[in-house]
């Protein structure tokens, strides 16, 4: 995505936010070896970070300037294991008010299988 906002932490996890927009965002990553449980499947760590990190992505698409935002929680359910190869995680707004917002977010793989999906409250903060 061109003119994107460094991202430390989605650097070292290996993800990458596609599209941001109009309170959506799309983030996409290729897992290897080092996201892998020691079952072989990706570790839910990975794919909530890729949930939170959206759901964060979609909501600053909205806010004023001035304004940043921060996770309050996070409700997820995992419904089948990812292997490796690529995830895919969108994510949008589905109620913002003044003080808090409300995402959601879905995580699937290369074959379009729903994988997790999330279900965040995020508040709102002037800077």
């Amino acid at each position: 995505m061109e003119n994107a906002v460094p991202h430390p932490f989605a650097d070292l996890i290996g993800f990458e936010v596609t599209s941001r927009a109009d309170g959506v965002c799309v983030s996409e990553m290729v897992t290897e070896e080092k996201h892998m449980n020691p079952h072989g499947v990706v570790h839910g760590a990975v794919i909530y970070a890729l949930a939170d990190t959206g759901m964060g992505g979609a909501l600053t698409s909205q806010l004023a300037e001035g304004e940043i935002c921060s996770t309050i929680e996070i409700k997820i359910n995992y419904f089948r294991p990812a292997l490796a190869g690529r995830l895919s995680c969108r994510t949008e707004v589905i109620n913002k008010g003044r003080k808090t917002a409300v995402m959601e977010s879905t995580v699937s793989d290369e074959n379009e299988r729903l994988i997790a999906r999330a279900m965040g409250t995020f508040m709102i903060i002037a800077s």
